[in-house]
């Protein structure tokens, strides 16, 4: 129990933390024009689509990635939990890949067309 708390304090401290950048970013002088930013045609508009897409399910593999450390480290030794823990970095490594190679052919294939 003193361990969970302890990670519970530390997750506190980084987000009291970084709330102060988050605040900063409002303050700029000079905001973009929010009015003439859309994409200019359909190519344009799906692949901001498809990278936002994938940058979100990058974003939760990192998170999942967090989660399976966490599980393994808090295992206590259980080879069943341990096993469970190295299965799910594992696919998650390689859903990180499938990711990366997803956006390459993004990336290609906007390029040439």
């Amino acid at each position: 129990m003193t361990r969970l708390h302890s990670l519970g304090l530390k997750i506190a401290a980084v987000v009291v933390c970084s709330t102060p950048y988050q605040a900063l970013a409002q303050l700029d002088p000079n905001p973009p024009d929010v009015v003439g930013r859309g994409p200019s045609d359909l190519k344009e508009a799906i692949e901001i689509v498809i990278k936002k897409v994938l940058d979100f399910m990058t974003l939760v593999a990192v998170v999942m990635i967090v989660i399976a450390g966490i599980r393994y480290i808090i295992s206590q030794g259980e080879e069943s939990e341990k096993d469970k823990a190295k299965k799910m970095i594992i696919y998650v490594v390689i859903g990180l890949v499938i990711i990366l190679i997803a956006r390459a052919i993004v990336t290609f294939v906007i390029g040439v067309f």
